[in-house]
């Protein structure tokens, strides 16, 4: 969010309410934002549309869902087109509610779980693929690199594994391909 007066706000309401707790405020989604977020193990993203330039808003969702499997919240402080309220899992307002707020961003969580249901363990020999590189600290664009494919297959990749494994992570991922003997520990720098 690029208004810190606004993330501020947002950030007391959660607070004064006890469901939610902010993890970082991102004012841009650089290079180092997005590594940012893929560190975080948030549930929801809240984003302030103003953070992306205007050409990049209609994809604002995609960039959001490369880094991170959070459910991810717009907030409506400009008029926005149904089309662009549509690519977000809620939207909110700085005139709702405190409980509204708290009660938008519930339901935002709860669609996305829905959606991220394990289907089961079966992993495509591709899927295990990305998932070792996942696992290895690759970003998209090295893995799509790496297997010459779109970052948008990468990204389809990703998606399927979490709806398979019901991991949002990176650091479940890494774990799960440990445990499933895809890795070995020195392969992510474990001692």
């Amino acid at each position: 969010m690029p208004s810190r007066i606004i993330a501020r706000g947002i950030e007391a309401v959660l607070g004064d309410l006890g469901e939610f707790r902010v993890e970082g405020i991102l004012t841009d989604l650089s290079r180092d934002s997005e590594s940012r977020l893929k560190n975080m193990d948030t549930d929801v993203i809240i984003v302030d549309p103003v953070v992306f330039d205007y050409a990049s808003r209609a994809s604002a969702r995609g960039r959001i869902s490369a880094n991170s499997d959070a459910a991810v919240v717009l907030l409506n402080i400009l008029p926005q087109d149904d089309e662009a309220l549509r690519q977000y899992d809620n939207s909110i307002s700085i005139y709702d509610a405190p409980v509204t707020i708290v009660k938008k961003l519930r339901d935002a969580i709860a669609s996305r779980e829905e959606i991220t249901e394990p289907e089961g363990p079966d992993l495509s020999v591709r899927e295990k693929e990305i998932l070792v590189c996942v696992a290895k600290g690759m970003l998209n664009k090295e893995i799509a690199d790496y297997y010459n494919i779109s970052i948008h297959t990468v990204i389809t990749h990703r998606k399927n594994i979490t709806r398979k494994t019901g991991i949002k992570t990176i650091a479940g991922l890494t774990v799960y391909a440990l445990l499933n003997n895809l890795i070995d520990s020195g392969s992510v720098g474990l001692l």
